[in-house]
């Protein structure tokens, strides 16, 4: 009944934002999507409650790449870019700020995480010129599978999967699978271990001794 009544709000809410998805596909033939996208973000990310979960989730799950109808991306999350992917089950904290990313399926984001392209977005090396004019880069960061991000952290490079990255962490470095990160800058303190397989009992090969003998 539960999954039912889920699946109900997530078609009534794909209505709702049908009018709003429509404006963009607009916007976008006259000014493009990466100019007419992060309005749209900014708009739906201010709606509260369970009806923004729900709301924002739709309109992501029209307009982006992929986004799994089981994610949850809470009040004040707003994505930069139309190309960013969100997998199953994931969850973006309240305040959220996200580039051109990859969410993989089950990442935990906390609340005020900020996940940005690189940063290298501006170039710096020239005097004559104001930094806003310098070309930069605009790497794209994959966020793997089962991974947790405390809050307030900022990520700037690819993270592994079921890796751990400590509330308020820097992340300037690609990070390894099952790495814990804590500090600024971010630095790996120890690796997530998987248990140690149960020890199994020897078999016995010895032949059987004939009663009598």
């Amino acid at each position: 009944m539960k999954k039912l009544l889920k699946s109900a709000m997530n078609g009534i809410a794909l209505l709702l934002v049908l009018p709003c998805y429509l404006c963009f596909r607009l916007g976008s033939l006259v000014m493009g999507p990466d100019k007419a996208f992060p309005g749209w973000s900014q708009t739906l990310a201010l709606v509260p409650g369970q009806s923004g979960v729900y709301l924002r989730r739709a309109f992501y799950r029209l307009v982006l790449p992929r986004c799994d109808a089981d994610a949850c991306l809470s009040f004040g999350t707003i994505f930069s870019h139309p190309t960013a992917e969100v997998g199953r089950t994931v969850y973006v904290g309240p305040y959220g700020c996200l580039g051109d990313v990859t969410l993989e399926d089950d990442v935990l984001i906390g609340s005020h995480v900020s996940i940005m392209n690189g940063g290298a977005q501006h170039g710096i090396e020239r005097l004559d010129i104001p930094i806003r004019e310098q070309p930069g880069k605009w790497p794209r960061v994959t966020i793997g599978q089962d991974t947790w991000i405390g809050d307030r952290a900022v990520v700037l490079a690819n993270v592994g999967k079921h890796c751990v990255i400590g509330a308020g962490a820097v992340v300037m470095q690609p990070i390894p699978d099952y790495a814990i990160v804590a500090g600024a800058p971010g630095r790996v303190v120890r690796f997530r271990q998987a248990p140690a397989p149960a020890p199994q009992r020897a078999e016995d090969n010895s032949a059987p001794i004939a009663r009598g003998a």
